[in-house]
């Protein structure tokens, strides 16, 4: 083996670490300043784990690429560098999207991985990915995907420590940092795309209702919750859901918030508005159960029923 071999492999891996450390800066740049925050030396250190000369030695290389300019408030990205951050970002959601929805990997998990294969796609690459996909527009915690020309959706929702009681409500995008807080939202059954009102709420817990239950939420974790008003969503009592064994009802709609393969292989199996469907076969842990559509059965597990709105017969 030629010693000139080893040497091109650490070269090679050297220059991917570099590249994978620049776009992980470009996007805390760019969710500091989608947040209304300056991003500094100091944070990039922190959310990169690198030392401070490591740190230097990136802004310096970021600054050469024409990605960033170092300002006296902190560090800015160009409207190169803006668009450098909005392409890696993309890559991110989309993978997020294809582990949750395709890959069955459970949402605790799949940050991380997104977070290794971002770094591994070309722009056409994508292109061909997200029209497999269907062509989504959220990833799992409920943050746009931005469009292929750059565009990120601007939206009006808050956490839910800002709003009132009683509103009725969509979640929009939940926090998957820190973990143990992620986890405590996963448990209580929240995720983008339900319509949840505020029962209570006192400095101590904050109780929701999203039809079926009532999960108690201290203010740090609700915080993690973000939502926008909802006065048109159908109530999640009227989820598919909520079809108790033997009745039939009438298919309502599809949740606006589902989207790409879910959503086409519910309307596959026949789930369109004004279709019959009865539930008719139980299971042993009440998961997956056995509907009755157009004359065929069909497997629906929970998290799939939710997406689905009815009028009971």
């Amino acid at each position: 083996m030629s010693f000139l071999q080893p040497l091109n492999f650490w070269q090679t891996y050297r220059q991917r670490r570099q590249r994978e450390h620049a776009e992980d800066a470009l996007k805390h740049i760019h969710a500091c300043e989608w947040r209304g925050q300056t991003a500094s030396a100091d944070s990039l250190a922190g959310a990169l784990h690198l030392s401070a000369r490591e740190v230097v030695r990136l802004i310096e290389q970021m600054e050469t690429q024409g990605w960033l300019v170092t300002t006296p408030q902190g560090l800015r990205l160009t409207p190169d560098g803006e668009q450098q951050a909005v392409a890696v970002i993309r890559a991110h959601r989309l993978w997020e999207r294809y582990l949750a929805d395709e890959a069955r990997m459970p949402l605790a998990q799949i940050h991380a991985e997104a977070e290794r294969r971002e770094h591994q796609s070309s722009p056409e690459i994508l292109a061909k990915f997200e029209a497999e996909l269907g062509h989504p527009w959220t990833d799992p915690h409920g943050d746009p995907i931005p469009t292929a020309a750059g565009k990120i959706e601007n939206r009006a929702d808050q956490p839910l420590t800002a709003w009132q009681t009683n509103a009725p409500l969509r979640i929009t995008h939940i926090e998957d940092e820190p973990p143990a807080i992620f986890a405590q939202i996963v448990a209580a059954g929240l995720r983008p795309g339900h319509v949840i009102r505020i029962l209570t709420s006192t400095a101590e817990r904050m109780v929701i209702s999203n039809g079926d239950d009532t999960p108690a939420l201290a203010p740090i974790v609700a915080a993690n919750i973000s939502a926008e008003l909802a006065p048109n969503a159908p109530t999640a009592a009227t989820q598919l859901t909520s079809l108790q064994m033997g009745e039939s009802a009438i298919v309502a709609a599809l949740d606006p918030a589902l989207q790409g393969f879910t959503r086409r292989r519910l309307l596959d199996l026949g789930l369109t508005p004004g279709t019959r469907i009865q539930l008719e076969l139980p299971s042993m842990f009440r998961d997956p159960l056995a509907y009755r559509v157009r004359g065929t059965l069909i497997a629906l597990r929970k998290e799939q029923a939710e997406w689905v709105y009815i009028e009971k017969e």
